[in-house]
């Protein structure tokens, strides 16, 4: 019925790991159609899908984070 504190700091942290989660999956599928142009095209990738495989590690830079915060958080309830 009501929200708890604790609801309202869970949001953030699901943010951040639907982001790292969009991101790794837009850089993932950047790769794969790198690799699959030229199978189905004569001419090369252009440098928008080169800039888009940036976000390969860009999103698992943010699922680090967001493990990091979500185990710092865990830990600091705990001492309590």
């Amino acid at each position: 019925m009501g929200t708890s504190s604790s609801d309202s700091s869970a949001a953030p942290r699901n943010g951040l790991l639907k982001a790292a989660i969009a991101c790794f999956v837009v850089g993932v599928v950047a790769v794969v159609a790198i690799f699959l142009t030229p199978a189905f095209t004569d001419g090369k990738p252009g440098l928008v899908l080169y800039l888009s495989t940036l976000a390969w590690p860009l999103g698992f830079a943010l699922a680090i984070a967001f493990a990091l915060r979500s185990g710092r958080r865990a830990r600091n309830g705990d001492r309590t």
